[in-house]
Parts: structure tokens; C-alpha cells; sequence
């Protein structure tokens, strides 16, 4: 007979367990005849029960008559199975044989006496415990068991290896999924899926409550501890020289200073030419630029230790968009620019000079070209060049807004005095003293703003007034979804954005008396771009807007708009008709291709 015929043995012992495992005892079919080893009550039934022989073929008459119960239903079962089908010939044989005949058994049940046993005719029949058992092979197999709940055909479609510790954990995490649904019908597996999914799209969107939390319990901790471990977090007046002042502005003056190498020349008063002299004496290896904090002024230190805070935030989120952070320290005497108590940041020295120190130049945009580009480029009109500088400073501060909205952070004091232009063309921005966190609420107040009269929207506020003052930080996170997407409050800085494009393509606007007249006017328009050209009772020249059928212009009336009638966003700026030809970056490219040869 073909074993093909026989009951799967898997089923076969998970049906009748219980009789074919009594008190643990090891399964045994006993022949006709055999005298039982141990004495065993379900060995003797046994042996009665089935009446085993060895002729040739071996045949054994299968009894239904047991007088125990349970045992009843196991040889009903049993006989079923060994019906055999009318297409094997041999089990055609034993289906003529009568009831009394019994049933062929095939040598794989009926195997060989143990070899201790081979010489005793009446020994037990041992039957293996992969017959009566469930558990394949594959279940102590490692890998075959990791890769159960992954089909061959995606492995192979995304070129991964079966037994690499990702698709493990994968299917674990598959298999865990399954065991946890396995009581589910389809209407409410679906239903589960659903909100998974929800929750999971609600959690990464805008401003990123899930990355937020990453960053505040993972990466700050971690920031710290390696700070902590370098010495960023102990810095000290005596590692610093103060050279000239560069700018200054409500809460902070900005110098340029130098670290003062260990075992190196002792710190020196500096004043007058000295101070200018100071990024070139080579005595001093490594720039800085230092910020020192007001002291006695009213919001300065709350403003100080905020920019600390968002200068880490952004270093971690986006740390291509801002100044190389170096951290802080607290003056510890009063000595020269030094105020015992005061705080100063300090930053690693990229450049020294703002878009509003080359925007103010008369040379302007063309002085910008060599760093834009590396070198002047050759080919093109002046026009056509002074627009590609435009728009690649353009497309980087737009970039920048991108990757910080998209953390939950809103600058809210773009200008060109607050974008750093470092010695390798990088637009990057500084001053986050007036930013706010609207994914936790940090520095943020509802009736209160710090805002730039030149640059400033005309909603005045980040958020509508009415906003109420955020929550605990874990609440507002959880809520800030939902404050984001009905209030768009990175709006606020694209308007800014759009000012500094008029700026910068106007020659006009360059000015603070032409820049103030152009505000005056576009207030008077209704923020209508479009209608203060048509009213304006000067004569800007908008040649660089006007360009590539006017691409740049219809950028400026979509990012200077009152925010409810369409102003873009950072990204969808991004997408916009004058970004996407991208001839400043291929004049770039270009550029440094030609300095390589």
C-alpha cells in the first residue's frame, strides 16, 4: 500500500494525544501475541486490539470493539485511514479482503523489533515519535523557522538574504503580528490595520510628533553625554580672545575671536587695529565667532538661553542649515568686553561676513559669484548671471526653512543680516534668539511677538491671537499636528523669504529708505504684488524677475500674499517653475568642473 494512504501523522497524533501519549509513556504498537514489557493498561488494550501479524504482505485486523472509551473512536479513525484508493492495486487487494481479514499495514508502521529486541519474536514494535508528532523538522531549524511569515518571491524581488538579522526580526515581528490577530476575521483585521496606520501617518506628520520624541529622549541625551565627553560643555572665558565687532543687534553684540591654543601664548588685551588683526595672526589656529549675551537689558537672557536651546535643536535636526555650534560659557570676571555673569555663544568661524553685509554692497550680486560658483562664470550676459547668484541663494535659504518647518520650527526673523554666507558659498542660518518650537511650545507666547517691521508678514503672529497658551510639552506635542495643519505657521517665515527675493533682485530695495518705501506701498496694495507694480509711482527694475518668461516674479507674488489667499510653503516653493530649470545649479556644477581642470 502507498503510505500516501496512511492518516498524516501530524493529525493522527493531534487527534487522539491523549491515548497515544499515557502519562508519557513512549509509543509502542505491540504484536499479536507479544508479551507487554512493562504491563502497561494501554499497551495490553492495544495488543488486544490489533491483531499483528507478518506474513507477506504483513496484514493486521483492526478490531473496533475495545471497551474503553475513547479508544473507540481512535481505531475508527484508524480503519478510515487505511482505506485504500481503488487506483493502487495493492490497496485494491486489501479492500477485497474481507472485514475479517483486516487491513494491510505497510512496513514503515510495522518496522523491525529494536536491535536488542531482533532475536525475540514477541517484542514490541517501537513506532517513532515523528509518526505521532506534529513538529516538523524545520521547527528547530533556525532560519527555515525565521523566514516563515516572508515569502521567497519578496526576499528574492528586494535581493535580501533569508537569514540576515533584519528579515529575522522582520518576521518575528510578522509572526507576532499573526498570533495577536489570529482570533480576528478579515472585516476586523482591516479595522486594526486601519488605525495602525492612522496613527502612524498622524504621528510622522508635520511637524513630526514621533521624530520630536525620538530626538527629545534618544539624540539630546546623547548630544549631551558626547558634549559632556569632548568638553563642549565646559568651556571657560580664559579658552577665548575677542577680536572686532562684527554686528550688533537687540539682545547681543557679535565679535570675531579666536581659541586660544593649550600651552600656547597667554591672552592678551586687544584694542584698536589689533583686534582687525586678529584673523590673521597665526598664532591663533582655529576662527570662532563670539555672541555676547546683553546684560541689564530686558528679555536677554530669556532670549540667550532660548538660541542655545534651538542652535542644539537644529544642529541635531538639521545641521546643514545653521552655524557649527561650539556651545557656551558664563563670564567669570569683568575684564574688557567681559561682564561677570554674562553669557556668550560660540560658534566655529565659516565666515564672518552676512547676505546683508554683500546685499548693501555696491557690487552686489556679482560680488557673491566667485563663492555662488567657485569662480566667475564665463559665457552668459551679466544679467543672466546676476539672476543665477538670485536663485541659488534663493534656493538654499528656501531649503533651510524646509528642513527646520519640517521639525516644528519657525525661525520667524528672516533678513539678510540673519544669513551667514560661509567661505564655501553655503547660505546658512543664524539668530534663532526669536524661533519658536511649535511642536512643544517652546518660546512661544500668544500675545507677544518679535518680529523686523521690513520683513515681518502682515499677520504679525505666528499663530492667530487667539491661540491659547500651549500646554505641558507631552500634551502640545500630541496636539501640535493638528495646530499646524489648521494654522500653517511656517508661513510666517515664507513671507519673509519673498522680501528678501524682492531684495535682492531689486536694486531699489537694497537700500532701508527704498526697502521702507516698498512696504509703505505694498500695504497700500493690500499685499497684492501684482497691483503695487501696477500702482507703484517708481520704476523698479525687475529685469531678473522678468526673466525665463517671469518665473521669478510669479515666485514673489506667491510667497508676498496674505497667507489665506495661497502663500507657499517651503516645500511647495521648492517645487515651483523657478527652481525646477535649475540653471544655477548646473552653472555650478559647470564651475567646478572647469577649476578641477
Amino acid at each position: 500500500m502507498a503510505s500516501s494512504s496512511l492518516l498524516p501523522p501530524p493529525t493522527f497524533a493531534n487527534k487522539h494525544h491523549a491515548l497515544l501519549h499515557p502519562h508519557g509513556a513512549r509509543h509502542r504498537l505491540i504484536r499479536c501475541g507479544a508479551a507487554p514489557t512493562d504491563g502497561g493498561a494501554g499497551d495490553e488494550l492495544l495488543s488486544g486490539a490489533l491483531h499483528l501479524g507478518r506474513p507477506d504482505p504483513v496484514v493486521a485486523t483492526v478490531v473496533s470493539d475495545t471497551g474503553t472509551d475513547g479508544w473507540g473512536d481512535l481505531f475508527t479513525e484508524l480503519k478510515r485511514s487505511l482505506q485504500a484508493d481503488s487506483s493502487d492495486p495493492a490497496a485494491s487487494d486489501a479492500a477485497s479482503i474481507g472485514a475479517g481479514a483486516g487491513a494491510a499495514v505497510p512496513d514503515g508502521l510495522l518496522s523491525s523489533p529494536l536491535a536488542g529486541e531482533a532475536a525475540n519474536a514477541n517484542a514490541a514494535l517501537v513506532v517513532p515519535d515523528g509518526v505521532l508528532t506534529s513538529a516538523p523538522d524545520s521547527a528547530t531549524d533556525g532560519v527555515g523557522a525565521a523566514v516563515d511569515a516572508i515569502p521567497d518571491e519578496l526576499l528574492s524581488a528586494l535581493h535580501l538574504d533569508a537569514s540576515s538579522p533584519a528579515v529575522r526580526v522582520a518576521d518575528d515581528a510578522l509572526s507576532r503580528m499573526e498570533e495577536l490577530t489570529a482570533g480576528m476575521n478579515e472585516a476586523e483585521r482591516w479595522a486594526l490595520f486601519g488605525v495602525v496606520a492612522v496613527t502612524w501617518l498622524y504621528l510622522t506628520a508635520r511637524p513630526g510628533v514621533l521624530s520630536g520624541a525620538v530626538d527629545t529622549y534618544v539624540f539630546a541625551p546623547l548630544q549631551q553625554a558626547l558634549d559632556t565627553l569632548l568638553g563642549r560643555r565646559s568651556l571657560k572665558m580664559s579658552d577665548f580672545v575677542v577680536g572686532e565687532r562684527i554686528g550688533e543687534g537687540s539682545f547681543g553684540v557679535v565679535y570675531s575671536g579666536a581659541v586660544v591654543p593649550r600651552g600656547g601664548p597667554a591672552v592678551e588685551e586687544r584694542a584698536g587695529r589689533a583686534k582687525t588683526k586678529l584673523q590673521l595672526d597665526d598664532r591663533y589656529k582655529e576662527k570662532v565667532i563670539l555672541k555676547k549675551i546683553k546684560v541689564g537689558t530686558v528679555g536677554a537672557k530669556e532670549c540667550g538661553d532660548y538660541e542655545e536651546w534651538f542652535n542644539y535643536r537644529v544642529a541635531r535636526a538639521a545641521p546643514e542649515s545653521c552655524a557649527d555650534f561650539m556651545g557656551s560659557f558664563v563670564a567669570d570676571k569683568t575684564k574688557s568686553e567681559f561682564v561677570k555673569g554674562g553669557k556668550w555663544l560660540v560658534w566655529k568661524f565659516e565666515g564672518d561676513r552676512t547676505l546683508g553685509n554683500y546685499v548693501t554692497d555696491r557690487g552686489f550680486p556679482a560680488n557673491l559669484e566667485p563663492l555662488m560658483f567657485g569662480r566667475a562664470l564665463r559665457g552668459v550676459d551679466a544679467l543672466t548671471r546676476a539672476a543665477l547668484v538670485v536663485k541659488q541663494v534663493m534656493r538654499q535659504l528656501v531649503t533651510s526653512l524646509r528642513r527646520i518647518h519640517d521639525t516644528g520650527i519657525v525661525h520667524r526673523d528672516i533678513k539678510p543680516s540673519n544669513l551667514v554666507v560661509t567661505r564655501r558659498g553655503q547660505v546658512k542660518l543664524i539668530d534663532f534668539g526669536a524661533a519658536t518650537d511649535l511642536r512643544i511650545g517652546k518660546n512661544y507666547v500668544p500675545d507677544r511677538t518679535l518680529l523686523d517691521p521690513d520683513y515681518c508678514p502682515p499677520e504679525l503672529y505666528v499663530l492667530p491671537e487667539e491661540t491659547p497658551t500651549p500646554p505641558a510639552e507631552p500634551i502640545a506635542a500630541i496636539l501640535s499636528p493638528i495646530l499646524w495643519q489648521l494654522n500653517s505657521p511656517d508661513l510666517f517665515d515664507m513671507y519673509s523669504a519673498g522680501i528678501v527675493l524682492m531684495q535682492m533682485a531689486t536694486p531699489a530695495l537694497r537700500s532701508p529708505s527704498g526697502l521702507k518705501n516698498f512696504n509703505s506701498e505694498l500695504k497700500a496694495a493690500g499685499y497684492d504684488l501684482n497691483r503695487w507694480r501696477e500702482t507703484t509711482r517708481r520704476r523698479p527694475d525687475l529685469q531678473i524677475l522678468d526673466l525665463d518668461s517671469g518665473r521669478g516674479w510669479d515666485l514673489a507674488t506667491k510667497l508676498i500674499a496674505q497667507r489665506e489667499k495661497g502663500r507657499l510653503s517651503a516645500a511647495a516653493a521648492l517645487r515651483h517653475p523657478y527652481f525646477l530649470l535649475g540653471g544655477d545649479r548646473a552653472a555650478a556644477v559647470l564651475s567646478k568642473l572647469q577649476l578641477t581642470k
